[in-house]
């Protein structure tokens, strides 16, 4: 009799008001430990979660139906992620992450039945770090395979720039917002997508070689799994060698140095600090080809710092290791145009094409320019 009732109730309650009601299905949830998930970058896998620090640091996955909710923590509130579905990079949706654990619902921006996703950290350590703990879809979807990894592999090591700080602010304006800071839209994540490649950008804003706007340098600091400060995490390097290291330092040296004299330091001193980091970047990554690079910021205004570099990597040739050491050591300078603030997103765009057409050359790779 009861069930009856309840019966009756429904099919009344359909007839008045047009509309059918059934108990809510509930959500599947796939944890950041699922193999639909890919990630790319030096993430540490801790707290029942992924936790992204360094700029570029990414999830790829694929999945069914038109619901998608994403389980993030971050640490500061001050983080920005790009989330680009199916490769439409020009509007991606852009987060920004609220302190502590908050559920983001973007089952609006989804407009196939089969979608790709990437989850792209835009802003570097200095923002703090976010744990990824998984993601929810309906209950009739399905995650799948993610996309596959490129083959080519290259890691940046290097300061503001590489990062991208400030890319997306006005000329005329301050460029330290978290909010302008976009990697995906650096020379490094631009020119890494020309050519195809994986890319790691082990990058800090402030960071130098030898003198760093804080206490630090990256000496001290390249070999951490966890990029938010300088702190005891270790990387493993032979968890993920590259084909090619850009290594773009001196920015801040040279500033720190010369108009702030907070170090003083010879040439010599100078051509033996950069030689002693790139013989120690080289033995982690014995099979890679360097390019060392400088600018575009005033650091690549003269010949000076250029000459640091190049004289270091002379001295190298000079008493190699090993004999291949002779032929995987190149310079490249970033053109200054004379703009003296941060690059922006043109100025990142032209850098990246001349960056990857140069590495395309020393690598002999083919890519559509």
């Amino acid at each position: 009799m009861f069930k009856k009732n309840i019966l009756i109730f429904l099919l009344v309650t359909f007839a008045v008001f047009g509309v059918l009601i059934f108990p809510a299905s509930a959500d599947q949830q796939f944890p950041y430990s699922d193999d639909g998930f890919r990630y790319t970058g030096r993430i540490a896998f801790e707290n029942e979660s992924a936790f992204l620090t360094w700029p570029g640091s990414s999830i790829h996955f694929a999945f069914t139906g038109n619901r998608l909710k994403l389980d993030l923590e971050d640490t500061s509130g001050q983080n920005y992620m790009n989330v680009i579905f199916n490769g439409k990079d020009d509007f991606p949706y852009v987060l920004h992450l609220q302190k502590g654990r908050h559920v983001y619902d973007l089952s609006h921006f989804i407009d196939r039945e089969k979608s790709q996703v990437t989850i792209f950290k835009r802003t570097e350590g200095e923002e703090g770090g976010t744990y990824f703990h998984g993601v929810e879809i309906g209950d009739s979807q399905q995650l799948l395979s993610p996309p596959k990894a490129p083959k080519r592999r290259i890691l940046f090591y290097g300061d503001s720039i590489t990062v991208g700080m400030g890319n997306e602010a006005a000329y005329n304006d301050p460029d330290s917002k978290p909010a302008e800071k976009n990697h995906y839209l650096s020379y490094a994540s631009i020119a890494a997508r020309i050519l195809n490649a994986e890319h790691h950008a082990i990058a800090k804003s402030g960071i130098g070689f030898m003198v760093s706007w804080f206490d630090f340098i990256m000496p001290e600091y390249y070999d951490q799994l966890t990029g938010e400060n300088n702190n005891s995490s270790r990387w493993d390097f032979a968890a993920w060698q590259p084909d090619v290291v850009v290594v773009n330092l001196g920015q801040n040296d040279r500033w720190l140095i010369e108009n702030e004299k907070r170090l003083q330091a010879q040439p010599k001193d100078i051509q033996q600090a950069y030689e002693t980091f790139l013989r120690k970047l080289m033995s982690h990554h014995p099979d890679a080809v360097f390019i060392c690079a400088i600018g575009s910021m005033d650091a690549a205004s003269t010949s000076k710092w250029p000459n640091y570099i190049a004289n270091a990597i002379a001295s190298i040739k000079a008493s190699p290791k090993q004999k291949k050491d002779i032929e995987r050591l190149h310079t490249f300078v970033f053109e200054f145009t004379g703009y003296r603030a941060h690059p922006r997103v043109k100025q990142h765009y032209d850098n990246a094409r001349a960056l990857s057409n140069f590495i395309a050359d020393k690598m002999h790779w083919a890519f559509r320019g």
